[in-house]
């Protein structure tokens, strides 16, 4: 009963956690670019991930498990952190946080699909109406209402926010079907996709398309690229590296490392998991209070379908999707979340 009450507390202090996510995205990336809000976040969360791993006494598993399966790890740190919140951080650059946060909510959907696609799981009848609903929530969301219309904010940050979800729901199947400690494979994706992010701060403005990378503007000068190179970290005020600092912690982190303790110590993980479904509206309460962001009730419906959808499709599962961990005795809806 204690371990319940632990385990329902440290889930809630996750869910609450990442349901400040989408206004840290969002100030954040008025500081930095997408790919530099990667590259430090991901610093910190390895930071922080290295230091749990050793005070918990499992640093000796890292080096043998990376020299067992290099290739396996190197993948799941491109997918996450690397592709995954690259794009994603796009989609938020281009999109209003309101907007970007419920559509990365389909990614349970999303792994149905991938699931059915990769590794022969039938796709139920519920998994259809979960997909119709959910989809359809993204519609409204998208247009704002203005369905008929088929007019976005922005076709393309939709588009990134969607594939956001097909990547995250790769690397769901691609972890979870592998046997090893989750927190240490986190620690090895983060520790093999960090400098590539680094890298990449570099490459890609020198490969000319700091544009994409900048959506407010491009601070790379082609006439004195290094120097504009540096002048753009150096330009970044105490609040930026606050908030990317915050992402990398609370995001990346802390907040998973809080929700898979809940996971093992609830007898009942239905109880705990439920809770994900209050994320997004506290989400988009604090983007209203915080940062001032309109909260349409075209993005409220849209979310309201797409969580519909959710619910639909793991009420009572009796058979788990792939790429999840099955259900402990007692439990019928999500065995793990990340929301965003």
């Amino acid at each position: 009963m204690q371990n319940d009450r632990h385990g329902f507390f440290f889930a809630l202090a996750a869910v609450l956690l990442w349901s400040t996510v989408a206004t840290a995205f969002k100030i954040t990336l008025s500081y930095l670019t997408p790919v530099q809000m990667v590259a430090v976040a991901s610093s910190v969360s390895f930071v922080f991930l290295f230091a749990w791993v050793a005070v918990s006494g499992e640093l000796k598993e890292v080096w043998p498990a990376l020299k067992t399966h290099p290739r396996y790890y190197l993948l799941l740190g491109l997918l996450n952190p690397l592709l995954y919140y690259l794009i994603l951080f796009q989609a938020y650059a281009l999109l209003p946080a309101s907007q970007a946060q419920p559509l990365n909510y389909t990614w349970a959907i999303a792994l149905t699909f991938m699931a059915a696609l990769f590794l022969g799981q039938k796709i139920r009848k519920r998994d259809w109406i979960a997909c119709f609903l959910g989809y359809c929530g993204v519609l409204v969301i998208a247009t704002q209402g203005n369905v008929l219309a088929f007019e976005f904010v922005s076709g393309l940050g939709v588009a990134l926010a969607l594939i956001s979800t097909f990547l995250w729901a790769g690397y769901w199947i691609l972890n979870t079907r592998h046997p090893g400690r989750p927190v240490i494979t986190l620690l090895l994706c983060f520790a093999l996709a960090t400098p590539i992010a680094w890298l990449a701060t570099f490459m890609l403005p020198w490969l000319g398309v700091g544009d994409l990378l900048a959506p407010a503007e491009s601070v790379v000068s082609t006439l004195n690229f290094w120097q504009a190179y540096w002048q753009s970290w150096q330009q970044i005020p105490w609040q930026g590296w606050l908030a990317v600092s915050y992402v990398g912690l609370f995001e990346m982190g802390l907040t998973f490392v809080l929700w898979l303790k809940a996971m093992k110590m609830s007898s009942n993980t239905a109880k705990i998991s439920n809770l994900i479904f209050i994320s997004p509206f506290i989400s988009l309460l604090l983007l209203a209070l915080i940062i001032g962001e309109h909260v349409g009730i075209a993005t409220v419906g849209g979310l309201l379908l797409i969580i519909g959808g959710l619910i639909v499709q793991q009420w009572q599962r009796r058979t788990p999707v792939a790429g999840e961990p099955r259900p402990r005795k007692g439990s019928g809806v999500f065995q793990s979340r990340k929301p965003d």
